[in-house]
């Protein structure tokens, strides 16, 4: 929109508004839903400024308020909103900051581990493949993946304690 255009539209608005919002109490009863009802149809209403201004502008922008209360009646319908006395509790997950250091402390110990150290540890616990999978990938026998992985989690214990490594999640493996 023109600078000509918008200041036409903002005179229309500074004269109009008031009229409108008293539509628009009177439509929903409510201020603050009246002031939303309104500022959403003035927005809409700017868009569409060129072609409704010679027109009946101000008919436009009522019909409009009553054309948007019924599609909030209409959403309210299938989606009621349910007051309650107390906001509900949101649960409280872990220290985000904590996480996003393990995360940083196990990357930087996984760069420091031997390449075969390191892919024997992605493939097994990041991708979660078998040893035998993992044996056809690294060309070695199943044997040796085995061992591979005991060194490298081994090495990444010196170098992360922080990590707190589960020996029964070992065990299993």
């Amino acid at each position: 929109m023109d600078a000509d255009l918008e200041a036409e539209f903002s005179d229309f608005v500074a004269a109009r508004s008031h009229a409108l919002f008293r539509t628009a109490l009177a439509l929903t009863g409510h201020r603050q839903q009246a002031e939303d009802l309104l500022q959403i149809v003035l927005i809409r209403g700017a868009k569409h400024w060129p072609r409704i201004r010679s027109g009946a502008p101000e008919a436009y922008l009522r019909t409009a308020l009553y054309r948007q209360r019924t599609s909030w009646w209409r959403s309210l319908r299938r989606r009621p909103e349910v007051s309650t006395a107390a906001v509900p509790e949101t649960a409280v997950t872990g220290d985000a900051t904590a996480t996003v250091d393990l995360h940083l402390a196990l990357r930087h110990a996984l760069t420091r581990l031997a390449p075969k150290h390191r892919a024997v540890l992605v493939l097994r616990y990041f991708e979660d493949r078998p040893d035998d999978e993992i044996a056809g990938i690294l060309g070695c026998a199943e044997s040796t993946v085995r061992s591979q992985a005991a060194r490298a989690l081994a090495r990444l214990r010196q170098l992360a304690p922080e990590l707190q490594f589960d020996a029964k999640e070992d065990a299993s493996r």
